[in-house]
């Protein structure tokens, strides 16, 4: 009797503990000041490394998985507990996960609230000087990895302290050929309800000292967050640096590749034929994204219009710009591409000529794979008999490493309310109306991927690109024919050379002016093809600075009013 007793007992235990759930809580160490924000729980099955090193939005393959939490006055002795209510990719809960050994690790984005000027009062991670990366951004709490085995059916609590803190970054300090710029924005200052910045970096022409009275064209090079001017290097590749594999290219010492093109550049900018002018690359990081995409918007503020009317007229007073129209070019890839197109349109005869390089959807009957005005889902095709994945990310065989799915659940894990810093939620951040709580007003549902067809409408009339150049062609045709070059590999990564399509075909239906412009395609090339059909995609796209320059001067020359300051420049 008394060996039965026992043994009822010590199954009774073992069901209890079976049934207690398991649990991960993540506490602030004693003396960190509490916070709003949201935490990111990561569970990795690589042994070494970070895992906060080892997210990425290229591929769903080799993720760790996550688990996010948004979390009001996180304060220490006061954890943030997970469990199956935590929103997880890619494993949906916390018990989903596999028995096995991880490797786990936390993160706390922290949040700041922010009164706007139009009423509306929102918690966001305001950037740091790191570009909207919540895994370094400075102030943020993280913990030491460890190493823990894993078993959700057998329960049980993991407890992670937040003992670490990312160090703040320091300005890159002004050097013979680069200088950085920093100007107190009214406009957006007025929109965020506090002191709001705009940086650029300006890279100066040879000679710039010794000719006081030359006044220079400006190129504006658009792109994701830049901490300097890319890809530009005064000394040859270190010696000592130990080359790394690029897997997108499959290139042995990549990084000394970077190196050495870098520093060819900087002797094509010194050589005595090549045309002295300005660069610049503009930090427009903010609450979102690493960038505003230099529009307007109702999520972010007057970011077109502080870029175009306090920064660039400060910059070419600063370092002698001319100042005017026809001496004015913008170009980029990708974010950057979109921006140096969008910038185009929306200030027509503020520049003369933009080159968009693999650009961010410019039509959205082709957002990457999704017709927002006629598919009802972005997540999946919907057929009679199933409903198939819609692909994210790919190499130019087809081989598919992300689905929309996996990229808005891996952002919907970093942030919820268009809160990740990621692709899709900054694109609906900048392209969308504020919804009824502040937030940018969803362009589908996160979780189900169905399409909002009245957000797609704003979209549609406010920001896509192809659409507002047709609709008003009448008075945006004089302004811009000529000035358009779009360039797009057909193996585009992300699909981009899909709205490419529509777009060429609707520019080139275009009449009274023709629109002059030029769109070209790279065969087999994969993401930030420029249009340099000399080169493999994993050189040119290190080459933006100086491929379009021969564009550049001769549309100068074609199109420079009489009277044009054509010679103080060329020296």
């Amino acid at each position: 009797m008394r060996r039965f007793l026992l043994t009822a007992i010590f199954a009774l235990a073992a069901q209890a503990a079976a049934a207690a759930p398991f649990t991960v809580t993540v506490d602030l160490p004693k003396d960190a000041a509490p916070s709003d924000g949201r935490v990111v729980l990561m569970f990795s099955t690589k042994a070494e490394g970070e895992p906060r090193r080892q997210v990425s939005g290229e591929t769903a393959l080799n993720s760790p998985f996550m688990f996010g939490l948004t979390v009001d006055g996180l304060k220490p002795g006061q954890p943030a507990v997970f469990d199956d209510t935590a929103f997880g990719w890619p494993a949906r809960k916390l018990s989903s996960l596999k028995p096995g050994d991880y490797t786990v690790q936390a993160v706390f984005n922290r949040y700041e609230t922010y009164r706007r000027s139009d009423g509306s009062v929102v918690k966001l991670p305001p950037d740091r000087g790191e570009g909207q990366q919540w895994a370094d951004k400075p102030g943020n709490n993280y913990s030491t990895p460890v190493r823990v085995h894993v078993d959700p059916a057998q329960g049980g609590r993991i407890a992670i302290t937040l003992d670490k803190v990312n160090p703040p970054i320091a300005d890159k300090p002004d050097t013979e050929w680069i200088k950085h710029v920093r100007i107190k924005s009214e406009l957006l200052s007025k929109y965020w309800g506090r002191p709001t910045y705009l940086r650029a970096h300006v890279l100066i022409p040879k000679g710039f000292a010794d000719h006081p009275k030359a006044r220079y064209p400006l190129m504006v090079y658009h792109g994701h967050f830049p901490d300097d001017i890319d890809g530009f290097r005064t000394t040859p590749p270190d010696p000592d640096l130990k080359p790394d594999y690029s897997e997108r290219f499959h290139l042995e010492g990549y990084n000394r590749i970077q190196q050495q093109e870098a520093y060819a550049f900087y002797q094509t900018w010194i050589s005595p034929d090549f045309p002295r002018f300005l660069v610049i690359q503009i930090d427009h990081a903010n609450p979102y994204y690493d960038d505003s995409y230099a529009v307007n918007s109702a999520n972010l503020g007057p970011y077109g219009d502080a870029i175009n009317k306090e920064l660039i007229p400060a910059i070419e007073k600063q370092f002698r710009g001319l100042g005017q129209g026809w001496a004015r070019f913008t170009y980029g890839g990708s974010t950057g591409g979109w921006e140096a197109m969008a910038t185009q349109v929306f200030y027509p005869e503020m520049y003369n000529g933009a080159f968009a390089a693999c650009p961010d959807p410019i039509d959205f009957r082709a957002y990457t794979v999704i017709n927002l005005y006629k598919d009802t889902n972005a997540y999946v095709l919907k057929g009679a008999a199933q409903d198939v994945e819609r692909p994210a990310v790919r190499n130019y065989l087809g081989d598919i490493f992300a689905t929309q799915r996996d990229s808005n659940y891996q952002e919907l894990v970093l942030g919820d309310k268009g809160r990740s810093g990621g692709q899709y939620d900054i694109w609906q951040a900048v392209y969308g109306p504020q919804g009824p709580d502040g937030y940018p007003a969803p362009i589908w549902d996160k979780l189900t991927g169905e399409i909002d067809p009245k957000v797609a409408a704003y979209w549609r009339e406010n920001y896509d690109l192809t659409y507002i150049l047709k609709r008003d062609w009448a008075t945006l045709g004089p302004k811009v024919a000529g000035k358009l070059h779009i360039y797009v590999g057909l193996g585009d990564n992300y699909f981009l050379n899909n709205a490419v399509y529509y777009a060429q075909d609707t520019l080139e239906s275009l009449t009274n002016p023709a629109w002059g412009g030029e769109v070209d395609y790279g065969h087999k090339a994969e993401h930030c093809w420029n249009g340099d059909h000399t080169q493999s995609n994993a050189y040119s796209r290190l080459h933006y600075n100086t491929f379009y320059v021969p564009k550049i001067m001769d549309r100068i020359a074609k199109t420079a009013p009489a009277g044009a300051d054509l010679t103080s420049w060329r020296y």
